[in-house]
């Protein structure tokens, strides 16, 4: 065995070290260029540009050569800009921006969510109200700055994905390059000497690496392969999802619509904008985007826990309903739980809160009922301590036969404690033993003015509060069954024994909102496609040597340094030296001047 130092030249003149250094460094030129090539397009990433200097050039003087210097700088710049627009790092700085902008939107009460927390926000902070309002911060996701870099944003990702999906489907068609002159200078190599003929080792190559699913094809004297295309396919997928997400969360902002509903057990709701408590809607948004459809609240049923630490958790809550869609459709039962909405076309209908609607009557002095209604209170505990207002707006005179009207305030407790037992609250939220108090008002209840009032709430500055001959309030704990009467013949306010159950129901319309998951999975998908895949190449090549034998090259070269290159050359080595195995007499020098001592494949695999 012998080898031939081709290293180093001599040189007569006593220059022969320094022509030695040059032919080194020449051929190690050469041989980085040819590493370069064979690694090409191993990604579709595109490539950094520096800061340039002038895009003008030289200037030539009058006013053409002027106009020409200023547009080759304007485009220059220009270029030069998207470049950078386009590039990853300004996409991730900008979803970073994103991320970050977004914050202030759920630290900060939103306008558009609950304009009456905005302003009680402006109110108790005199300084920083009147500064987030000039910075939109009461408005985030509409505001100025955040669809700046919303739009930037997608304009980055378009335009850093089309050309890279161009460029990677020219790949795919396209061909792996042949293999470098010098396969021992890539990271994974092995070699070995076989009686085989060079074409029958290159057929053996070719079929096991097709058989490993690489792309593979033989180019001259070698077999080029090439495995690793989902990994560049999984970047893409990530951003091409980041924009649908991009684009469905910015239509579903613009289209949106979301409304409250409180219903009482017997009424019914029409999904129009008038039949709403509270209604709030996207940008874009029109009425003609509601969804026909109407329901009923037939009976909401809610049972909990007697005992143990969970004592008073629903473990039934439900509203039973019955719906139909569109002006003339056919009634429809179903039952609405919490998180299990009902979904009519793009609308779906939470079941979001439940109270009691106790049943009062309410007459004059002479006996005629003027007011008889279920009054929905609001819960103010877990177990549903409640309150709310009795307006009585029409038809009731007084005793002296003046018009008036009535007010009652309002507090409920499905299951009291009992008199003396501390203060007035609910022990469970289930109806066990129901008591309503009321104390009552008469007047005017300020509705007449044309101002919006909470339903909830009792406007007494224009009424006043009853009271008996002895100057006291006329208030009252009352059982179902039981009547208040108002003093001075004032007339009287029933509990009825029918206490009723109301559900809240909120109903949302958010388009795009399926498109948002869809590219959410997508994303989590094409991002572990390209961290966990490896893009690399393999290179098998056959040549005969100056004895007559064949001498077996394999190496491969990744994207990224990766201990499985290694391994993965290895084995396919291993399985390639099966049909085409080492010749027993390994002592014949290698034709390569340069090239590694004959090694076992997985050896030399590992070796490097």
């Amino acid at each position: 065995m012998s080898t031939t130092d081709t290293g180093r030249t001599t040189d007569p003149g006593g220059a022969g070290e320094p022509a030695g250094q040059d032919a080194r460094a020449s051929q190690e030129a050469r041989d980085a260029r040819e590493i370069g090539e064979a690694g090409s397009q191993l990604s579709t990433a595109p490539v950094e540009t520096a800061m340039p200097g002038s895009f003008g050039g030289a200037r030539t003087p009058g006013a053409t050569g002027w106009i020409a210097w200023t547009a080759r700088e304007v485009i220059g710049w220009a270029r030069w800009f998207w470049r950078q627009l386009t590039s990853m790092r300004v996409a991730l700085i900008l979803l970073f921006l994103l991320s970050l902008g977004a914050i202030p939107g759920s630290l900060i009460p939103q306008s558009n969510q609950d304009a009456a927390k905005v302003q009680e926000f402006k109110a108790a902070h005199s300084l920083l109200g009147p500064l987030y309002d000039r910075l939109g911060l009461f408005h985030v996701y509409s505001s100025v700055w955040f669809s700046a870099i919303y739009i930037l944003l997608f304009i980055s990702l378009i335009g850093c994905i089309v050309p890279r999906t161009w460029q990677f489907v020219g790949q795919l068609r396209g061909r792996p390059p042949g293999a470098p002159k010098r396969l021992s200078r890539l990271p994974a190599y092995a070699t070995w000497r076989t009686e085989a003929e060079p074409e029958q080792v290159r057929e053996i190559a070719l079929k096991v690496l097709k058989q490993r699913r690489f792309r593979a094809h033989i180019e001259k004297d070698a077999v080029a392969a090439e495995k690793g295309y989902l990994r560049e396919t999984g970047n893409l997928l990530f951003h091409i999802a980041l924009i649908v997400m991009l684009v469905a969360f910015a239509w579903g902002q613009l289209f949106k619509s979301e409304g409250n509903k409180l219903i009482v057990e017997g009424d019914g709701f029409s999904n129009t904008l008038l039949s709403y408590d509270d209604f709030k809607s996207g940008n874009l948004f029109s009425t003609d985007d509601l969804t026909p459809f109407s329901f009923n609240l037939k009976e909401f049923t809610g049972t909990y826990e007697r005992t143990g630490p969970n004592k008073g958790t629903p473990r039934t809550y439900q509203a039973a309903v019955t719906y139909s869609v569109g002006a003339y459709g056919k009634d429809r039962k179903t039952v609405v739980k919490v998180n299990e909405p009902l979904v009519i076309g793009d609308s779906k209908v939470y079941l979001t809160a439940h109270g009691y609607a106790p049943v009062v009557t309410v007459r004059d002095g002479k006996g005629n009922v003027v007011y008889h209604d279920a009054v929905p209170l609001l819960p103010l505990d877990s177990n549903v301590t409640s309150q709310g207002a009795i307006k009585v707006m029409d038809g009731y005179k007084n005793a002296q036969g003046t018009t008036e009207q009535l007010g009652f305030s309002a507090f409920f407790v499905p299951t009291f404690a009992g008199a003396g037992k501390g203060d007035m609250f609910s022990q469970f939220p289930s109806l066990d033993y129901p008591v309503l108090a009321l104390s009552g008002f008469h007047g005017s209840l300020g509705v007449d003015a044309g101002l919006p009032q909470n339903v909830y709430q009792l406007e007494t500055s224009h009424m006043k509060q009853f009271k008996d001959a002895k100057g006291a309030i006329v208030k009252s704990r009352l059982l179902p069954g039981e009547t208040m009467k108002l003093p001075d013949g004032a007339g009287s306010i029933t509990f009825d024994k029918d206490i009723k159950e109301w559900a809240n129901f909120q109903v949302t319309q958010q388009p795009g909102s399926d498109w948002a998951l869809a590219g959410a999975f997508t994303a989590i998908f094409g991002l572990a496609g390209s961290l966990f895949i490896q893009r690399r190449r393999v290179w098998v090549r056959a040549t005969t040597g100056a004895d007559g034998v064949t001498v077996v090259e394999m190496a491969g070269l990744g994207r990224s340094e990766s201990a499985k290159l290694p391994e993965e050359l290895g084995d396919l080595a291993a399985l390639v030296h099966e049909q085409a195995p080492t010749k027993p007499d390994e002592d014949a020098a290698p034709t390569d001047a340069d090239a590694e001592p004959p090694v076992s494949a997985a050896e030399g695999a590992e070796k490097q």
